[in-house]
């Protein structure tokens, strides 16, 4: 699933608005010292991480149930689709008609942060849901900019992987590739346009998929989006590198089909690579589920980190996932508090994890989106060891858009049999760089 981020404006309307009036829809038993129990009721906004609306209903009503059973706090559940999320998150800032706890994306954390709606997971607050050591660190780190206390933290935790088809790669004498060298080699080996077979499948008609490569393989260049200052470093030489590389596989190395610039969401490449049409398709773990229903068989296919070039920086994928965050004013904060920590415990998380597909955001937990042990290894690793969060800065969104949009318009001309240059490329990102400083 793709988390779209909030736009810088909210941030901006939503400075120094008051919430007094946050909290819950059903204030029974509550108070503004926070007390739990009774028949105080929590309303909590949970993004949709399911096949459907009813299907998250379905899965988190009896998680629900138990934390009721277990604390005596009722949980007000209403899931809300990603198209409509942000709006009524931007809408709850401003008008303090907000929920006490909602899922956030965790690229929108800055953004909201900014905002000064959500409550500080400070010293206390972090020791009450049970101390920032139970987290991945870098899980961890996307809950806010960097030096701040965060104001969400990780719940369910996702990570690219480059699948691969296991009997085309057997066929071919080829290995699972450990660098981007050896993934071009292979790709180049098992593509065939006249049969119609390619190395690779891209999402390169997504401005969403498009960004998160830049991301990755700049960050695999050693290069950043933003100064320390939150002010865009989009043209830098590493940046550039970065995006011409991915632009590449269908430009020069031409191990993509060029219709995937059409493709303007992941789910179409993987529809690909699950009915063999594609030997690899890099995709988030949740992808699992979608190669099974296409047709493919769990033991047909395999998983390893997306390869970064022979000594680059080992960046394999940025840390996607969700977050939870508390409305700074709600009436009820310490049973707010006693929920993000059920959230985030180990049961709950094993609970969760395979039917929303996620990858746990703890230190010792292990993944049960899968039955495949290496597979559910690999991406536990990608997570925990390899992932970048993306800019922590409050023009996150704007990054995303102008960037991924732009990558979305060289992928057209490449398609349509034109080609791009290191100096296109940068000439693109200057105009990213100029409209996101214009309105930062």
């Amino acid at each position: 699933m793709r988390l779209r981020s909030l736009v810088a404006a909210v941030a901006a309307t939503a400075l120094g608005i008051s919430l007094a009036a946050c909290g819950g829809s059903d204030d029974k038993g509550g108070s503004s010292g926070g007390s739990s129990g009774g028949d105080q009721t929590l309303t909590y906004w949970a993004s949709n991480q399911g096949t459907s609306l009813d299907n998250d209903k379905e899965v988190l009503t009896p998680v629900l149930q138990k934390f009721t059973q277990d604390t005596g706090i009722k949980v007000n559940l209403e899931v809300i689709g990603w198209n409509d999320l942000q709006t009524r998150i931007q809408t709850a800032i401003t008008s303090g008609q907000a929920p006490d706890v909602v899922n956030i994306g965790n690229t929108w954390a800055a953004s909201l942060q900014a905002t000064d709606a959500f409550l500080p997971f400070d010293g206390d607050a972090m020791n009450a849901i049970g101390g920032k050591d139970k987290f991945v660190p870098t899980a961890l780190a996307t809950g806010g900019k960097e030096g701040t206390d965060p104001t969400s933290v990780p719940l369910y935790g996702l990570a690219y992987g480059l699948y691969y088809n296991k009997a085309m790669f057997a066929a071919a004498g080829l290995q699972p590739p450990k660098t981007w060298e050896d993934m071009v080699t292979a790709a180049k080996k098992l593509t065939n346009p006249a049969k119609n077979q390619w190395g690779m499948a891209l999402a390169a008609g997504s401005y969403t998929e498009n960004v998160h490569f830049a991301f990755i393989n700049a960050a695999q260049n050693k290069a950043d989006w933003f100064n320390g200052d939150g002010k865009p470093t989009f043209t830098g030489d590493g940046n550039v590198q970065g995006v011409l590389r991915y632009l590449d596989l269908m430009q020069k190395d031409k191990v993509a089909n060029p219709s995937n610039a059409q493709y303007d969401n992941g789910t179409k490449s993987v529809n690909d690579f699950a009915n063999k049409k594609v030997a690899m398709v890099i995709n988030q773990n949740n992808a699992d589920s979608s190669i099974v229903a296409n047709g493919m068989k769990p033991g047909e296919y395999g998983v390893v980190p997306f390869p970064a070039p022979a000594g680059a920086e080992q960046v394999a994928s940025h840390v996607a996932g969700i977050n939870l965050s508390i409305f700074k004013n709600t009436k009820h904060k310490d049973a707010a508090l006693k929920f993000v920590k059920y959230m985030t415990d180990a049961n709950t998380q094993t609970t969760l994890g395979k039917p929303f597909s996620s990858l746990p955001v703890l230190k010792d937990a292990k993944p049960v989106f899968t039955t495949d042990a290496a597979e559910a290894a690999t991406f536990q690793d990608v997570y925990n060891t390899k992932s970048k969060p993306l800019p922590l800065v409050p023009a996150e969104d704007q990054f995303e858009s102008t960037v991924g949009k732009a990558m979305n318009s060289m992928f057209s001309k490449i398609a349509t049999g034109g080609t791009v240059t290191a100096d296109e490329v940068k000439a693109a990102l200057k105009t990213a760089e100029d409209q996101v400083a214009a309105s930062s």
